[in-house]
Parts: C-alpha cells; structure tokens; sequence
C-alpha cells in the first residue's frame, strides 16, 4: 500500500496520508513520497491549491516507532540527514507557489503537528486534537520552531514547546494555529467550501501574496516595504491584474 495517495478535482490538488493502520505517523518512505507529491502540485500550473489531510482516525500522530529506534540507534551524521529530510519538507511547503491547507481530524502530534504548522493554513475538525510533546522524551520539536514563533508569541511558543500538552481545535484557533473550526459531521464539505475560494481569485495574486508574506519574515520595515513595491509592480503587469482592472472600470 501506498504512504500516500493523490487526486485532483476541481484545479484542487489533495494529498492523503496513507498509513491509517499506523495513525499516518511519518517515515522515510512517506516524508520523500509527501516532498515528490508536493513538486509535483508546484508544477501544475492548472491548481489552485493543495490540500493535506489523513486516512483513518487521525491526520499524522508524528515519527513512527521505527523511526524512534533508528534514532536511538544513528550517531550524529546520520541523524543529520534524517533531521534535514524534515527541513526539506517544511522549506518545501512554503517553496510551493499556490496555498497548503492541512484539513486536520483527529490527532495532529509531535511531527503531525508540525506539518500543519507548516501549511499554510489548517483547517481544523472540533474533535481535533494537537500538540508538541516532544520534550516528554527529550526530544525537541526543532525545525518546526522556526515556523511555531511565527505564528505564535514568543511566550507561548517557550509554553507549547516545553510542555508538551495537547490541545483541542478551539484552543489551536484561539493560539493562531488554526485558521477555521468545522463541525465533525460537514468538514468534508466545508473544507471544499474554504479552499473553493482559490478558484475565484486571481492565482498570480495569490502566488505574489504567499511569496511577498513569507519573504518579509527576516526583513526590516523599509526593506519589507519595498519588497511590497517589487510585488505590487509585478502585480500590476499581470494578465489577472489588467483584465481585473479593465472589468472593473467597464462595470
């Protein structure tokens, strides 16, 4: 069976975790077949959007117990390598042009929960459950660090990421880790519903925005500013922009 599995409908990209019997916890397997998949939608200039979610009764419970032990069992070099394979995928997401939405049920821990964190927006069932209990068994949940301390406070990333609690969907939404609570029984529905939102917009817009908003993150307010002017001059020499405007003013 495949770690994952692929569809397109709708100029909508999904990408399913396929490991339901191991609650999608992630392995090497998955993690290169998740980055194949994502290249692949970043390549499609027909999409709109990808969406992440998992089969079964949890969206991804983290690193498997065969990943445990191969830590536990790898020196430095090689635990190296298997650490830069996960900044791959979290670089990845943000590398892709149009937007990553995690439609998280379930449990969303450890590594799960730092591959919603690493979407760009995450959709949450409210039976949903996350969490970082990394440092329960003295493991730090590190890559995604410096994706947790842009969307938190700097005082309730220290929190999330030296207790170890989980956490329910409405607390994640009031932290800023999730952007929508759906009801169990319609999120199918109402995932389609929020990302159906991409096919009527301007793609190149969005594009621009996703690359313009990640861009700022190490800037200074005047380098951020012209960043914007950059983007904003791009924008303007669209084909969305210049059919955009030109309907516009013809209303």
């Amino acid at each position: 069976m495949s770690e994952i599995t692929t569809a397109v409908e709708n100029r909508v990209f999904t990408i399913t975790l396929n490991r339901p019997e191991k609650r999608n916890a992630l392995n090497d397997a998955l993690i290169k077949r998740l980055k194949d998949a994502l290249r692949e939608a970043g390549e499609d200039e027909s999409l709109r959007a990808v969406v992440i979610k998992g089969a079964g009764k949890d969206f991804c419970s983290g690193a498997d117990l065969s990943a445990l032990k191969k830590i536990s069992e790898s020196g430095a070099m090689e635990n190296h390598h298997d650490a830069n394979d996960l900044r791959e995928l979290f670089s990845l997401l943000r590398q892709v042009k149009i937007p990553v939405i995690a439609a998280v049920h379930g449990r969303a821990l450890a590594g799960g929960c730092g591959l919603a964190t690493a979407c760009d927006l995450v959709l949450a069932t409210a039976d949903a459950r996350f969490g970082y209990p990394e440092v329960k068994i003295g493991f730090v949940p590190a890559m995604v660090m410096a994706i947790l301390r842009r969307n938190v406070s700097e005082k309730r990333a220290f929190e999330l990421a030296t207790q170890g609690f989980e956490f329910d969907a409405a607390t994640a939404e009031k932290f800023g880790l999730v952007n929508r609570v759906f009801p169990d029984e319609t999120f199918e529905a109402d995932v389609n519903d929020y990302v159906s939102v991409y096919k009527k917009v301007s793609r190149s817009a969005v594009i621009l925005s996703k690359r313009l908003l990640y861009q700022m993150d190490g800037l200074t307010f005047e380098a951020a500013l012209q960043a914007g002017v950059d983007a904003n001059t791009i924008a303007r020499m669209t084909e969305d922009c210049q059919k955009g405007i030109a309907k516009f003013l013809n209303k």
